[in-house]
């Protein structure tokens, strides 16, 4: 009888909701794993007559076995997905899985670099070569503006303004945001442009993309990240370090210098998560403030 189910599941799930073949496979193995566990507890009941009782000790069971809460999350959310399909097919009138909880997730801190470090990073730079150059104005950039990753690689020649001191970055949701660029970016991002990028021949569908690789090409995502990576490894830093990292560490060093939360908030571009507001909206002079006072290299 389950297996009839599952397989009808499965092919909802890849025909309706058009998942990919690994996420098919993980939602289908999640409610496997559940008629497993019935089996074992010789749990004689269809999909259709499973409660919140039987799933809530299903959980525990998990839970007893020593699974971390992260994979528990995960099964849970298989099940989930396979109890809303019985629902909208008619199977159940009632979701077992309404009020289930999903295990309580231990949120890791991520790591920030400190000033200091930093400063050991970008010591460690050879600006006699083009690449050294263009690093330095990409890691300047990572951390006085606390950007993506992605957002750094799509960052486009039209959108620098540093003539005001800031620049139009596309974030997540194709979201525009207007982040201020501190003096040292600023300079060294210069440098870049007037002595660097001038020699690169720019590829096809790269003439407005500001950092690029020998070739011409758009930098990509991978590439930024070796690059941190190399230089926290010469400065003998060993936290894990990513691009990331700076993005968090933009935050972290506004804040415990006395920027407010509100400000810091626009210009990562995080959305609200108490509000229905999807920003909140400042004055630019009070941004290109917030920056100066706050940022170390502002």
């Amino acid at each position: 009888m389950w297996q009839s189910y599952i397989k009808h599941f499965k092919n909802y799930l890849r025909l309706e909701r058009s998942l990919s073949g690994n996420s098919v496979e993980a939602y289908v193995r999640d409610v496997e794993k559940l008629e497993e566990y019935l089996n074992l507890s010789k749990i004689a009941l269809t999909p259709v007559q499973i409660t919140e009782t039987h799933l809530s000790g299903y959980l525990r069971y998990l839970a007893e076995l020593g699974m971390a809460a992260h994979s528990q999350a995960r099964m849970l959310s298989g099940i989930k997905a396979f109890y809303k399909y019985l629902l909208l097919e008619n199977e159940i009138s009632e979701d077992p899985t309404e009020l289930l909880e999903s295990p309580r997730l231990p949120r890791k801190l991520p790591d920030v670099l400190s000033y200091e470090e930093i400063e050991s990073m970008l010591s460690v730079i050879d600006h006699s070569t083009p690449e050294g150059t263009r690093n330095r104005a990409i890691v300047e950039v990572l951390y006085s503006c606390g950007l993506r990753v992605s957002e750094l690689t799509d960052l486009q020649l039209t959108n620098c303004h540093f003539d005001i001191g800031f620049m139009r970055i596309t974030g997540k949701g194709d979201k525009m945001r207007l982040v201020p660029i501190g003096r040292e970016a600023v300079k060294y991002t210069r440098i870049y442009l007037d002595e660097v990028r001038p020699e690169i021949a720019p590829a096809k569908g790269s003439e407005d993309i500001l950092f690029l690789n020998r070739r011409g090409k758009q930098l990509t995502r991978v590439m930024i990240f070796l690059i941190i990576k190399d230089l926290a490894e010469k400065a003998g830093i060993h936290k894990n370090v990513s691009p990331h990292t700076f993005r968090h560490s933009f935050a972290t060093h506004l804040i415990e210098g006395g920027a407010s939360l509100r400000a810091v908030q626009e210009m990562l571009g995080h959305e609200s998560i108490t509000t229905t507001e999807i920003y909140t909206h400042l004055d630019r002079d009070y941004l290109r403030q917030v920056v100066t006072e706050f940022h170390p290299r502002g």
